[in-house]
């Protein structure tokens, strides 16, 4: 697998969606390649701590900052 392919699979293999066998080849990948290794790494802190944030606490314009990056995000 190379490091493209595992940034294209990183949000199935997080949800537990990837077959065995890609599975088992993500993290054979993560395994020799440090940089992988630290992107899933900082993936899975990024969601634990966004995960943490209640909608209730966001100001109005940070809601509305967040909602347009999303919707700006670039898409291939």
């Amino acid at each position: 697998m190379t490091c493209a392919e595992l940034v294209e699979l990183v949000t199935a293999f997080l949800d537990g969606a990837l077959d065995p066998e890609t599975e088992q080849r993500f993290v054979d990948h993560l395994s020799i390649c440090d940089g992988c290794d630290i992107y899933v790494e900082q993936l899975r802190r990024t969601i634990a701590e966004v995960g943490q944030v209640e909608p209730e606490n966001l100001s109005g314009e940070t809601r509305d900052r967040l909602l347009d990056a999303f919707r700006t995000f670039p898409r291939d």
